[in-house]
């Protein structure tokens, strides 16, 4: 997966009842894979974590899909039928990771004590145009 602030692509599949998404490593890889099968699938995603959007489009917040959501959609919950199935009718999208540190400027400016709890970084989704 990228760093923040870097470009990356995800495959976006429109289900019946919801909106699936995977990460690949990149565009040529997705083309090079549908021409030539044989190159392994490793080789072209980016991690085997299917992620769903609840209806909110591609650009909606990423929870992970259940078995119960891959079988009702693809008739199996077998990460690399899936993902192949994805790969195969999915809409390639390219997009930008960046970081956004939520911690109050105070918190920012003094060293972690043992007593503070460090920030929970939010990445924002930027699709590019």
């Amino acid at each position: 997966m990228p760093r923040a602030n870097d470009h990356a692509t995800k495959m976006v599949y429109r289900g019946n009842a919801d909106d699936f998404v995977i990460f690949v490593n990149d565009i040529a890889s997705v083309h090079n894979w549908r021409r030539n099968r044989s190159i392994p699938l490793a080789e072209v995603v980016s991690g085997w974590k299917v992620f769903v959007t609840h209806k909110h489009g591609a650009q909606g917040v990423l929870d992970g899909a259940s078995k119960g959501m891959l079988e009702s959609e693809f008739g199996t919950s077998r990460d690399e039928d899936v993902v192949t199935q994805i790969l195969e009718r999915g809409e390639l999208q390219p997009f930008t990771i960046q970081l956004i540190d939520d911690r109050p400027p105070n918190v920012k400016a003094t060293p972690m004590s043992s007593t503070q709890v460090p920030a929970v970084e939010r990445i924002l989704v930027s699709e590019l145009v």
